[in-house]
């Protein structure tokens, strides 16, 4: 199984996700500063691992006595996935005033479990979807790099992997995760995959070769609208106009319920030279001038369905999330 972190000697370690699939580099998180700096850097990212990583975090904090300091500084870290603050205000509550930094490790790797047990049940649901043969476009990466070692959207593809017949992975530009990361998991795992260029998708899907799409999220409101990896949305209307289903996996810990709509979700926006370098390669004009959105949100209305660890939210609306999660 892929994991991208593990704890050793009072110490969290990263599978550095950028150096990937070239070199396999650890890095090493002593306090909350470090792990911060590692969630901001994309040494780990994916919604889920975010959240895990975030709370190991406050448990480091916690271990220099640094609770708000680190709640601070995690906070600010990645502003749209909505996993990093969850974990780091169950830290808190289940912390109840405590300063016992191995009880904060303890609900640390309760969450790292969790996840996993989560990422396996949606993975349960949602390859009941999928009819033998099919052929699953995939965007970013949303497997065991992105959780606790099984995945989201990816986790679907491996619990139903003898129905697979294709993966299509998009690149996912401007950092590549699909090309460098999903096709790097699937690879390991001798599922048969194809990578391709995102904006390949659409002649794909009109030649008849995309049976359904499958995508993560990074935080989820409670009408359904969904924030993922930008170019998620373009694959929503695309699906929308070919009449290709249209899902998104994602746990919990994934669904904002206190904003009403995806209008109220942050959207991060990076770093100019994301988009203008490949691997410190300048691919613009020096003084280009960049927008670089992280991510875009999906209207609810364009979603087949979200699979969910407790069931698939079919046509998702309030009303069908508020069933689910009362």
């Amino acid at each position: 199984m892929i994991k991208p972190y593990y704890w050793k000697n009072n110490s969290l370690y990263l599978l550095e996700q950028k150096r990937l699939p070239d070199k396999e580099i650890w890095i090493k998180c002593s306090n909350h500063k470090e792990t911060a700096k590692a969630i901001k850097e994309m040494v780990v990212r994916g919604a889920p691992a975010i959240g895990v990583t975030a709370a190991y975090g406050m448990a480091l904090g916690i271990r220099l006595g640094k609770i708000k300091e680190a709640e601070k500084v995690l906070k600010e870290s990645r502003p749209t996935a909505v996993n990093l603050f969850w974990a780091v205000e169950r830290v808190k509550e289940e912390m109840a005033g405590s300063t016992d930094w191995k009880k904060a490790l303890g609900i640390a790797m309760k969450i790292e479990k969790e996840d996993l047990d989560l990422c396996r049940s949606i993975g349960t649901f949602g390859a009941r979807l999928i009819r033998p043969g099919s052929r699953v476009l995939t965007h970013c990466n949303a497997g065991g790099l992105a959780t606790s070692g099984w995945g989201t959207a990816l986790g679907i593809v491996r619990s139903a992997r003898d129905k697979i017949k294709m993966v299509w992975v998009d690149e996912t530009r401007p950092y590549l995760q699909g090309a460098r990361l999903t096709a790097w998991e699937l690879e390991k795992e001798k599922i048969p995959y194809r990578v391709i260029a995102d904006n390949m998708a659409g002649y794909l899907m009109k030649k008849g070769e995309v049976d359904l799409v499958i995508a993560g999220a990074d935080r989820i409101a409670s009408n359904g609208d969904t924030a993922n990896k930008i170019g998620t949305y373009s694959l929503a209307v695309l699906c929308s106009y070919h009449l290709i289903p249209f899902y998104i996996a994602a746990p919990y810990s994934t669904f904002d319920l206190r904003i009403r709509s995806g209008r109220e979700i942050p959207i991060e926006e990076r770093n100019a030279d994301e988009l203008k370098k490949i691997q410190g390669i300048l691919l613009t004009p020096r003084k280009a001038k960049v927008f670089n959105p992280s991510f875009d949100v999906t209207p609810h209305e364009l979603i087949t369905a979200i699979i969910t660890e407790k069931g698939v939210i079919k046509n998702p609306d309030a009303s069908g999330i508020k069933k689910l999660y009362r």
